[in-house]
This record gives C-alpha cells, structure tokens and sequence, in this order.
C-alpha cells in the first residue's frame, strides 16, 4: 500500500517550492521557451526533480512521465505510472497569476488511481482517489448536476458565435484546474479541441469523475493512460447530464481540427 499522507507531503511541498519562485509573491524566475510560444521556468525543472526523487524512493516499482523530463519506452512495461505536470499553466505562473497548479497522478494498468492537485497560490489542495471520492481542501466534492445544455458555465476568456448560449466564467490557465472547477460545482463545462497530454488531465479527471462528472476525449471515447503514444485529441469534462449535448455540440468542429499527429 502507498503512504498517503506522505504522498500529500509530497505534492504539498512540490506546490510550496513552485510558490517559493512565483513572480506572483515578488519572487524572480528564470524563463525561457522549449519552443516557440511554449514556455518554461526554472520552478518548473525544479519542481520537477524534486517530485521524480521524492515519488521514486516513495513507489520504486512506478514508472514515471512528465511534460519536464525526456519519455523513456520502460514505462510501458510498468503497471504502475506516475503522470506529472510540475506546473500546469505556466503561463499564469510567470505572469504572476493564480491560475497554475502542481498535478501529480498515479496510474495503474491505464487506470487512474490517486490523482493530486497542489494550487498554493489559490489555497487549494485537490485530491482523488478512485472509488473513494474527490476533495477539496477536505471538503468532499459534487460535481456539476447541470441538466440542460444551453447556459451552461464554461470556463473561457469569451466563447464564439456558434456558443453564444453558453456563459463564460474564470478560466485558469492551467486545464487542471478547469476540470476540477466542474467536480466544485463552479463550472458545467469544459472542453478543448486540441491535442493534449495525458500529464495535463490525469490528476484532474480522476478528481472530476469521482465527484460525479463524465470525463471523455473530445469525440466522447474514454481517456487512456501510459500509452505508447501520451497524446489525445481534446477533453470533454461536464455535468453527466449534458455530456452528450456537448459530444453532438463539438462533433463537427473536432472533425475538422483532428489532423495527423503533430510529431514529438
């Protein structure tokens, strides 16, 4: 059995260290881009070798990916898989926002099975377990119970034309934190239409699904996890009771957006 308190330690501390270099609290941080228009920092790489070491000598039998470290194939041959984004949205960090969170996750045979959100900036510590529910801050979550489709809260900076029947509210950077806004009840919606990796919603689409969300790709098939290829194309999470509403709302939009896989 996996130490769980320790493991809240863990991502505690990841989010503190994070928190430590947050221009946001004053603090300085080296920034640079991986690619163009896809930044990093210096908390991102530090957080990062702080969780590889201590998640490591925590389950030595798990593998590991993360979007800071380099893929290695072994993982494929491990049941077990730590999925980690050392600070998902970046880009509100270094712009001393809020909206950024430390997701951790733990994976078992493609199954998410603990999933952890540290956002110290906001007060916020998540967590899923499967089976056993989702919390915030300790307070048991239930997510989105929204019934009908039209006017339902989406987490977006503005919403176009063909959505104008939706109504946006907050929109975090990090897309962690905008799942777990459906499993507190703060939003109905969120969908994307890009690719994506299975670092940016494992923690989070655990947390959403065990308050009662549905949570698919963005054609409405489930999400796997540890695959060869960590890519997929969208993200679907909503009130169960307009999933489907949303799944027909996109479905000509993913369509056209789904191309061939841009190369790793």
């Amino acid at each position: 059995m996996i130490d769980s308190d320790r493991l809240e330690e863990i991502v505690h501390e990841a989010g503190q260290i994070a928190l430590r270099q947050w221009p946001g609290a004053g603090h300085e941080v080296d920034i640079w881009e991986k690619s163009p228009g896809n930044p990093v920092c210096a908390a991102d790489l530090a957080v990062d070798t702080f969780l590889k070491r201590e998640l490591g000598a925590l389950l030595p039998a798990a593998g590991w990916l993360s979007e800071e470290t380099a893929d290695e194939a072994g993982r494929l041959a491990r049941d077990l898989i730590w999925l980690v984004d050392p600070i998902d949205g970046t880009r509100d960090f270094i712009r001393g926002r809020k909206g950024w969170a430390v997701s951790v996750c733990l994976v078992s045979s493609g199954r998410p099975l603990i999933g952890l959100l540290a956002a110290p900036a906001r007060g916020e510590s998540w967590r899923g377990v499967a089976g056993q529910g989702s919390y915030r801050n300790g307070e048991r979550l239930v997510a989105s119970q929204r019934g009908e489709f039209s006017g339902a809260r989406v987490p977006a900076a503005a919403l176009p034309k063909a959505d104008s029947d939706l109504v946006a509210v907050e929109q975090p950077n990090s897309i962690a934190l905008r799942a777990a806004m459906v499993a507190a009840d703060e939003a109905d919606l969120l969908a994307t239409l890009r690719w994506g990796f299975e670092w940016d919603i494992g923690a989070a689409a655990l947390i959403a699904r065990e308050a009662g969300a549905a949570v698919t790709d963005a054609f409405g098939r489930p999400l796997g996890y540890n695959k060869r290829d960590p890519r997929a194309f969208g993200v679907l999470v909503s009130s169960a009771s307009i999933h489907e509403a949303a799944v027909e709302r996109l479905a000509e939009r993913a369509a056209k957006l789904v191309v061939d896989k841009p190369q790793l």
